[in-house]
């Protein structure tokens, strides 16, 4: 099947444009940028049509809480969220961290989800910290990068180990830096509001300390190394160096990080109780200048259902995690409307570095390319409702809020697998 769009406002991260112009796609594959118009036409009335983002980091909770989130709800949120590519997280009940395990999730995946569905492993037997998982076997069962998630691997010679032998088969190693010890119980960000709320809380350090232990064990061991979400302006210096050095290193940082801070809490607000916790506005804003400036490479949704039972507690008890599939873009889309980044800059970070980081095709507007896109007006106003969203789970800190930026239709493969229609 041919399709043309014209009239689109095409949104380039390779190229750093945002032109109007037609996109035509041939049997899922992009074949033509401004060529003539051929097969089913759209017109798209200028509204914005830029590579599907591809998510990193994605919790889908199977097995064993299907309640919180299936791979058919995680597929409808993806879609309805301009997700064309999802990589789910190994911190599952079980843990992903056999090829038993990895085939059923990615069966699972196969039949029911909408989206393109890649998973990770684990670093370690049971996100113990204490045995390497089998990784050539689960690389050939199609992992894409290996993680613990949330529990840091505290024995330092154990993930040396790790990342010797994932370096070995040029294995991603994700991880998630904090020092264990001062983040244990913590749910806030130390400082005044910590103190006045009378809540445990952690010093921004930890995330450094445990950033700057990864990067030496990296410059050790040669590894490709991400990490997944840096919150904190303390950690920035110690990535630049390593880019500096030459180490095969990117980091990530996750939308709610770079769109809230510490005083969204306010009175005990348990939908704003993230991991790890929201950080102050000069952290905030640090991060945005990093991801503008390329030193972050890549926006994650950082997708972590949890249900009303695991919400509705008091803050220090409440589960922390908040879902992010649908609400990604139009958060993604106060970057925008602040002037802090354009949209070529943001789909390098939402769509084209994570491509890149796993050695995908996707994220590209080139010739060749799959025809996974999104098309979006960054303009449309509208209140979050979070009873609309498609996740089960329905824990977002965006509830009522008034946002900008809709998903009008979202293909994979050149097919539409959402469309909006109101």
């Amino acid at each position: 099947m041919t399709t043309t769009f014209t009239n689109a406002r095409l949104i380039d991260p390779e190229n750093g444009t945002d032109e109007i112009g037609s996109l035509t796609i041939e049997d899922g594959i992009i074949t033509g940028i401004n060529t003539p118009a051929k097969g089913n036409v759209i017109d798209c009335g200028g509204k914005c049509l830029a590579p599907g983002i591809v998510d990193i980091g994605v919790k889908v909770c199977e097995p064993g809480e299907r309640h919180k989130e299936s791979y058919r709800t995680a597929g409808l949120a993806a879609a309805a969220g301009g997700v064309t590519t999802v990589v789910t997280r190994p911190d599952t009940t079980p843990a992903i961290d056999s090829p038993e395990v990895l085939e059923f999730v990615a069966r699972r995946a196969r039949e029911t989800a909408q989206v393109k569905m890649l998973p990770m492993a684990a670093l370690t037997k049971g996100r113990n910290g204490r045995t390497m998982v089998e990784v050539g076997f689960l690389r050939d069962a199609g992992a894409v990068a290996f993680t613990d998630c949330d529990r840091v691997v505290e024995n330092t010679k154990v993930f040396a180990r790790c990342l010797t032998y994932a370096n070995s088969l040029g294995a991603l190693v994700i991880a998630h830096p904090q020092d264990p010890v001062m983040s244990k119980g913590a749910a806030v960000t130390s400082g005044k509001f910590a103190s006045l709320r009378g809540l445990p809380a952690v010093s921004p350090m930890a995330e450094r300390l445990g950033l700057e232990r990864d990067l030496a064990l990296v410059e050790m061991t040669g590894a490709r190394y991400h990490a997944d979400n840096l919150s904190t302006a303390a950690s920035l210096p110690a990535l630049e160096r390593a880019k500096a050095a030459g180490l095969d290193v990117t980091a990530g940082a996750s939308i709610h990080h770079l769109t809230l801070n510490e005083l969204d809490v306010g009175n005990y607000r348990t939908f704003f109780k993230v991991k790890p916790p929201l950080r102050s506005e000069d952290d905030r804003t640090a991060l945005v200048a990093a991801v503008a400036s390329g030193l972050i490479d890549i926006i994650s949704s950082m997708h972590t259902p949890q249900d009303e039972e695991s919400k509705r507690l008091p803050y220090e008890e409440a589960a922390s995690g908040a879902v992010a599939l649908e609400t990604l873009l139009p958060a993604a889309m106060r970057l925008y409307h602040s002037g802090d980044m354009d949209l070529p800059t943001l789909w390098r970070a939402l769509s084209l570095n994570p491509s890149k980081r796993l050695g995908l095709d996707t994220g590209r507007l080139t010739k060749g390319a799959p025809a996974d896109l999104v098309l979006f007006d960054p303009d449309a106003p509208f209140v979050m409702d979070r009873f609309a969203l498609q996740s089960k789970s329905k824990n977002t800190p965006f509830d009522e809020q008034r946002m900008q930026g809709k998903v009008l239709a979202t293909y994979v493969n050149g097919v539409d697998v959402f469309k909006r229609r109101s």
